[in-house]
């Protein structure tokens, strides 16, 4: 006997990851682990680094880490770097923080601008910064693609299109951990140079397997690079990759549930991947504006497709709130993070969803508040709801 409740159902994990994982790549997943250096391994090694590189929508290698996201933003950084380097970071959310802090762990020198994190980077700002630079002397941008502490999103084009502008030949570097099978993403076409990703969000899969997108120019900077590297070392894992195996043992229960993810992408197709997503935040969204909450991003233009953050009234706490919903309907929403502690409350809508799914929460969001007495107007889920019925019969023609 325990004295913990019991919650009958599945749990509501409405996160913005690690988002919940499809049977089907659990069932990859839960296969005898084969030799890694063995021709079955070769296969689904060739497999994988192969198929890959459509989801970044890139020719060039994709390089595959044992690691979280985090350890993609270290590859990236001390494989084209030198110590001293001057790094320009949109300091738009706590995970642009967070590589701004690496960055100055690693002994290069970073130079921030700041936003009120209620909105994506702003190309002009951009622009205007490279610009200042007349020695050319800043060696990489960093953007984060989709920021998951704010609900807020970049748009990669038009950064590139600001340094262009600004005829700046920095490196271009995009944190793309919530955004890759999740919104449009375009590596070769608008240019990036690094782009880094991790295995928990719009791939549906568990922690633990890193990605990062390289371009010629990127490959090229290795060659110079002067940061120490040894197990996040690029030439290392590209020179074995050609073969289909890794310099060390790779995650092999990963790259099969990788596989498999990409299959299941592949069939419903990336833009109906995309457009599916966009639906699910336009939901929460008419839901949010419906109860009479505030959207933490101000900007539709940048509003995600992955998360949507939701400011609570003044007095109320909302991780107060969150544990309501957690106790009551055993719900998982995301939490405050930093600047958003306490005054906001995250739900994730990425990954392995649909309509029904997104109701579900929505209905246990609206509950929660009742509950824990915060003012807001009823009607959210009829909101959502009415959204999800006009716009079904589009999306089930363009999905079928």
């Amino acid at each position: 006997m325990t004295n913990e409740s019991h919650h009958t159902g599945r749990h509501y994990l409405q996160i913005p990851g690690p988002t919940p994982i499809p049977e089907r790549i659990l069932n990859a997943m839960s296969r005898q682990i084969i030799d890694h250096r063995g021709p079955e391994f070769q296969e689904l090694g060739k497999r994988v680094l192969t198929n890959v590189k459509t989801l970044f929508k890139t020719k060039n290698p994709v390089i595959l880490f044992p690691s979280s996201g985090t350890g993609a933003w270290e590859a990236g950084l001390v494989n084209t770097l030198s110590p001293g380097d001057r790094v320009l970071i949109v300091e738009t959310g706590q995970f642009a923080l967070l590589w701004r802090n690496m960055v100055e762990n690693l002994g290069l020198k970073p130079e921030v601008i700041p936003t009120d994190w209620r909105a994506g980077a702003d190309a002009d700002a951009v622009e205007a910064h490279l610009k200042k630079d007349g020695e050319k002397a800043i060696k990489a941008v960093c953007i984060v693609h989709n920021e998951t502490s704010t609900g807020t999103r970049s748009w990669i084009d038009e950064i590139r299109k600001a340094m262009d502008a600004a005829d700046h030949p920095a490196l271009l570097m995009v944190d793309t951990i919530s955004s890759l099978a999740v919104m449009d993403y375009r590596h070769d076409e608008w240019g990036v140079d690094v782009a880094i990703c991790g295995s928990q969000k719009g791939l549906m899969l568990p922690p633990g397997l890193s990605f990062t997108a390289v371009s010629d120019k990127a490959l090229a900077a290795m060659k110079t690079a002067k940061l120490p590297r040894s197990y996040w070392a690029w030439d290392d894992m590209l020179a074995l990759n050609r073969d289909g195996v890794f310099p060390y043992t790779p995650p092999t229960a990963h790259l099969f549930g990788l596989s498999e993810a990409i299959d299941m992408l592949l069939e419903e197709g990336l833009d109906n991947v995309f457009e599916r997503h966009a639906r699910m935040a336009e939901a929460v969204r008419r839901a949010a504006q419906a109860w009479g909450l505030e959207l933490w991003c101000r900007d539709p233009k940048y509003h995600s497709t992955a998360v949507t953050a939701v400011k609570l009234p003044d007095g109320h706490n909302a991780d107060a709130f969150r544990q309501v919903v957690l106790d009551t309907f055993n719900m998982s929403l995301g939490t405050g993070l930093n600047k958003l502690a306490g005054k906001a409350f995250r739900i994730g809508h990425l990954g392995d969803t649909n309509d029904l799914t997104i109701l579900g929460a929505l209905s246990g969001v609206e509950m929660g508040l009742r509950l824990a007495g915060v003012p807001h107007k009823q009607g959210g889920v009829d909101a959502a709801m009415a959204y999800f019925a006009e716009t079904a019969r589009s999306a089930s023609a363009k999905a079928a």
